[in-house]
This record gives C-alpha cells, structure tokens and sequence, in this order.
C-alpha cells in the first residue's frame, strides 16, 4: 500500500513526496512510475515547483578583492550558482549573501557582486541596500514572477553575525527569520562554502519554509561524498590561508581519525604553527595573527599545540619563508627568525622539500594560499603548489575562495579532480565534522515530510 502523499508547499498547488525505504520519492499528478529522487535525505530543485514562488536563495559569493580598489577578482563562486538562478527563472528570488566578516578590509557590501551577476546572467538584478527591515519586506513583496534582487550582506546584521549560537533551533527564533520567512514560500540553499557554520540566514529557516538544496550544494556533495570512499594513500593535507582556527580544528580531527599521513602548514596559518611549534616569528606577524583570530586565537593557539604533542610526526613546517623588505621580496631562514617584517610567502627550502610530498601522494586535500598571493612579488608559493598539484597523478581536492580563485583565473580546473567553492566547509566535510547546513536540510525534509 502507497503511503499518503503530503503537499510540501502548504497552501500552493506543488508536487507531492513520498518517504519509502528511507529514500524520497516524487510524484507530479500523473499516473506514472515513482522515481528515486536522492538518497541524501534532502530536498533538490527537481522535488518542488518553483513557478511563481518566493524563493529565499542564499549563496556563499563570498570572493577575494583587490586589496586597494576594492574591485572582485575572482567570479568563480558567481558563475558557479547560475546554474541554480536558471532554474528559478519563473520564481520570484531574493538573493542573500556576505562578503568577509566585519572588522575585515574587505567586508563591503553586495552592489559589486549584484552587478557582476547581472552581467554574467545577462539579466537585471535589483541591489536592495536592506537585509530584513522595511525596504527589502517590501521589495520582496513587490516582485514579479521571473524577477531577482539581492539583498545586502547578511554579516551585516546583529543576528546573524554578532550573535553565537550553540544549536541550530537558536538560529530560528530570530527576528530576521520571522520577518523574512513570512513573504517566502522556500529557502533554497547553495551556500556549501558556509555549510560548516550556523546562523539564521544558513540554518533558521528549517521549520519555517522548506528548505531545498540548490544545484551547487548537490553537486558538492556529491563530489565530496567519492572522495570520501576508500580515498587512495598516502593522504596529504596542505592547510594554508588566513582562517587558522578552521584549519588547526579539521587538522586535529584529520589526524584523530587516521584520516590523514602527513599535514603541511603554510600561510598564515603555517607561521601560527611556525609559532606555536616554538619559533619567535616576530611581534607584528605575531599581532596579525592574534588580530585576524580576535576571540578565536586561544582556541586555535591551544589546538595547534595538541596537534604537536600528540602527532609531531605528521606535521610539515616551512623552513624558510619570504618577507616584505622595504617594499621588495627577500627571503629569510626560520632559523634566522624573529622578523620584524610581514612574512608573506613561504621559501624556496620549503617548496623543495613539499614536492615529494606531493609527488609521493595518493591523495591530496589543499586548503587555503601559502602567501599573500595578489601581490605579484608574494605568489611564488602558491602558484608553485598548484602546479605540483596539477602536475601529480593524484586525486586532488582543491578548495577555499583564495585557492579556488587561483585554479579559476589560471584555467586549470581541468587538470584537478575537484576544484570546490568551499574552504573549511570542504574540510569539516571530509573529515567529518558535523555540517549545520546539511543537518538543517536533512530537518527540514523530515519536518515538511
């Protein structure tokens, strides 16, 4: 007997679900044989009727800028939810985004990103200097089937950034979910690279609206998931980039889980762990380093030094770095540290001694730069990496804004098994962490079910 079909869309005329043998299963009206539709417990595009609906769509375009004007310089993570914003050309979207976080040179807000998405859709998108208040209730009311705004970074509120949360179901009783919520139908979410965290715009929505996963989070998944099966050995972890607390926690859990056989630490984060490993790396790499963590360096400081008293063994460190001299690249020794010059790429040593790792590995999961590589003098380093990367007969994950950004804007994507849009989401995923985002889809299909 068939169990009873349920409406997801209370109120709308949608298509209808059925749960059987833990797998989904959808129904258009007809008289026609049920189909699997996923087997991980989420909704997609292909489960709901999107005409004419009011559709919440949170991205993660979260991109790298130009330091001195401000202007994008990588769309990557733009052209990667187009192919979500096709599907919902007979919906009625609002697109909500960040850039950065505040008290970072680069959090702005959305107009740039709004612009460059209307150029590569060849279509009007309306920028709405607004996230939740009266001006974006009313722009999303006022919006016709097929047409698109993008509200204003969502960092930018209280709730969403300025407040931690310890549970998803605290994220929902939020004023900018209820405000938002009650002029949308569903949430649809490709925000992958933010999957990793909890905040109302990324998990409140759960038991408000349905919440459906949109082209890219699926594809991501995916992805993710064949990499996870049986991955081949060795397995090398290269964790660079600014977000030293992202890194150091996936590291440890790597390492915990006998996931991982050796780690090399390069970026900010290598000379945090340059650092924690007992090397004065100088007060003003010091300073930018507590300064980038704010509340986080203790935890990230603390982590760092469990990872070496319990795996000193798999752990790689820079042995020679690049510093800023009076405007120009010179290189220095670890051994000849402390500095008082900013360290901003790692040295000619290290990259020697990387390569064999790299050559050697089966499997290879990079994270994050290893310098300051939108200054041309500085992106030695991380241009080296990505051509060993590109050059090995491994499987390589490639993921974070900055990383991806690079394989985008030197046409190699080709050439590596996945280059993702997520940074720390794609690690927490790969060593199995819990992902709020997921967790908030996975609910919300039981909850609407």
């Amino acid at each position: 007997m068939c169990p009873s079909p349920c409406n997801r869309l209370s109120g709308h005329s949608a298509k209808q679900f059925w749960v059987k043998n833990n797998q989904i299963f959808v129904h258009n009206g007809q008289n026609q044989t049920l189909s699997p539709v996923t087997v991980e417990g989420v909704l997609t595009l292909d489960d709901v009727d999107l005409s004419g609906r009011t559709v919440l769509y949170r991205v993660d375009v979260n991109s790298p800028l130009e330091p001195s004007t401000g202007r994008l310089l990588d769309d990557g993570r733009l052209k990667a939810i187009i192919p979500t914003l096709d599907a919902l050309s007979s919906s009625r979207v609002v697109i909500m985004g960040h850039q950065s976080r505040p008290g970072k040179s680069d959090f702005t807000n959305m107009q740039k990103h709004c612009d460059r998405l209307s150029k590569l859709l060849g279509k009007q998108i309306r920028f709405v200097p607004d996230i939740c208040e009266d001006m974006a209730i009313e722009a999303i009311k006022s919006l016709s089937d097929g047409e698109m705004i993008f509200l204003d970074n969502v960092r930018m509120n209280e709730e969403e950034y300025g407040t931690k949360y310890d549970s998803n179901k605290q994220t929902e009783d939020t004023s900018l979910v209820s405000r938002l919520s009650s002029v949308s139908d569903l949430l649809v979410t490709d925000a992958f690279a933010a999957a990793h965290r909890r905040s109302p715009t990324l998990t409140g929505f759960t038991n408000s609206i349905p919440c459906v996963a949109g082209t890219l989070m699926e594809k991501e998944i995916r992805n993710l998931r064949r990499a996870l099966k049986n991955p081949p050995n060795p397995y090398l972890a290269i964790l660079g980039g600014a977000k030293c607390d992202d890194s150091v926690r996936v590291a440890l859990n790597l390492i915990s889980k006998g996931q991982v056989d050796k780690i090399a630490f390069v970026g900010v984060t290598g000379n945090l762990m340059l650092w924690v490993a007992g090397n004065d790396i100088g007060d003003r790499n010091k300073e930018f380093i507590r300064t980038t963590l704010g509340r986080d360096f203790e935890t990230a400081w603390e982590t760092g030094k469990r990872i070496f008293s319990e795996n000193p063994e798999k752990i790689f460190l820079p042995i020679d770095v690049a510093v800023e001299s009076e405007g120009s690249r010179k290189p220095l020794s670890v051994s000849d540290l402390p500095t008082e010059d900013p360290i901003y790429d790692i040295g000619l040593q290290t990259l020697a001694s990387l390569k064999p790792l790299v050559e050697n590995a089966g499997c290879i999961l990079w994270n994050g730069p290893a310098s300051y590589f939108e200054l041309p003098d500085f992106a030695f380093g991380t241009i080296e990496i990505l051509n060993m990367c590109t050059e090995t007969d491994a499987m390589t994950i490639i993921g974070g804004g900055h990383t991806s950004a690079l394989v985008n804007s030197r046409g190699v994507s080709s050439l590596v098994s996945h280059n993702s849009t997520g940074g720390g989401s794609t690690m927490s995923f790969l060593s199995g962490e819990p992902m709020p985002v997921i967790a908030s889809l996975k609910e919300s299909f039981r909850k609407f079910g």
